[in-house]
């Protein structure tokens, strides 16, 4: 009896310290809420050609993949659709940096910010635009390599309405 009565009046006062803990846990946002608060970047971009576009995807916050799908420009790959996915890739804070596998002695580099478009909801085309510097990286057959260096602004594709605002007027 003497123990049942020990834990009564144990759970007695700790209920006040419980409940103050859990409204001070209550003004903070969860960390899933902090994570929503960024922005998410994931989607499609245009690249350089029409045709052409950059699949980002972001995460966990901060890990990022992705692939550039081109048409190829040289002798056997010339017009075929050629995927290059992003073997390192980083976002910090809006800075985006990428690197593709190479194919056919062919990379890219990109080097740029992540920053709110023209477009005025994400259903709209350049929403999200990617700017900064492309380089384009040849190696020819003597293991020489050349660069093409070249500013861009990538723009995000327009994202797809869920079914209720599709069947709004």
């Amino acid at each position: 009896m003497k123990t049942l009565r020990f834990c009564l009046t144990l759970v007695l006062l700790l209920l006040p310290v419980v409940a103050i803990a859990q409204q001070d846990n209550s003004n903070k946002p969860p960390a899933a809420s902090a994570a929503a608060q960024t922005e998410d970047i994931s989607g499609m971009y245009t690249f350089l050609r029409e045709g052409e576009f950059v699949q980002v995807t972001v995460e966990d916050g901060n890990q990022v993949s992705g692939f550039v799908s081109r048409y190829g420009e040289a002798g056997t790959d010339k017009g075929t659709f050629l995927d290059q996915f992003f073997s390192k890739a980083s976002l910090n804070d809006k800075h985006l940096t990428f690197t593709t596998r190479p194919i056919h002695g062919v990379w890219f580099e990109f080097d740029g910010t992540v920053e709110r478009g023209p477009g005025k909801t994400p259903h709209d085309e350049g929403y999200r635009v990617l700017k900064g510097t492309l380089r384009q990286i040849s190696e020819e057959s003597n293991q020489k390599q050349s660069a093409k260096l070249r500013q861009v602004t990538l723009k995000s594709f327009p994202q797809d309405l869920d079914e209720d605002q599709q069947k709004k007027p």
